[in-house]
C-alpha cells in the first residue's frame, strides 16, 4: 500500500479583505515534491483564500485519480471546520466548505492536520506570490 500524498495549503489576503491568493504544494511522504501551484483570486478574505487553496488541492488530487490525501494547513479554522469540530457560520464559506466536503468524499480518504506556520512555508511562499500578482494587476489598471 502506498502512502497518501501530502497537500500543504495556504491562502491569504492583504487587508482582509484585500488582494488574495492561495498556494498548494503536493509532496510524497518522504518530502519530495510532486507539484506546486498558486493562483491569484482577486479581492477576498483570508478564510475564502484558505478554502480556495484547499479546493484546488482536492481538485488536483481528484483529477490525478488519487484516492488518499493528507491535507496540512496552518488555518486552525479550516482544519477544525473540515473535521466537523467547528460549525461553518459564515455564509460566504458555507458553499466552499460544502464543495470541499463533497470533493473529499469523492476522493475517498482525506485527512486533515493543523500545522504551525513554520511547517507550511512552501505553501505560504506560493500564496504570497499569488497575492503579489493580484497587487501588480490592480496597479496596471
Amino acid at each position: 500500500m502506498t502512502s497518501p500524498l501530502i497537500a500543504y495549503v495556504d491562502g491569504g489576503a492583504r487587508g482582509n479583505p484585500g488582494p488574495a491568493g492561495f498556494g498548494v504544494r503536493i509532496e510524497r511522504a518522504d518530502g519530495s515534491l510532486v507539484e506546486e501551484f498558486c493562483e491569484a483570486i482577486g479581492h477576498a478574505t483570508n478564510n475564502v483564500a484558505e478554502y480556495r487553496g484547499l479546493l484546488a488541492a482536492l481538485e488536483w488530487a481528484k483529477a490525478h485519480s488519487h484516492r488518499e490525501l493528507h491535507v496540512r494547513s496552518d488555518s486552525l479554522l479550516l482544519v477544525q471546520q473540515m473535521l466537523g469540530n467547528f460549525k461553518v457560520k459564515n455564509a460566504g464559506l458555507q458553499p466552499l466548505h460544502a464543495k470541499a466536503r463533497l470533493l473529499a468524499h469523492e476522493i475517498g480518504r482525506v485527512t486533515f492536520e493543523h500545522v504551525g506556520r513554520a511547517h507550511n512555508a512552501h505553501a505560504d511562499r506560493l500564496a504570497n506570490a499569488a497575492m503579489d500578482e493580484v497587487e501588480v494587476r490592480s496597479k496596471n489598471f
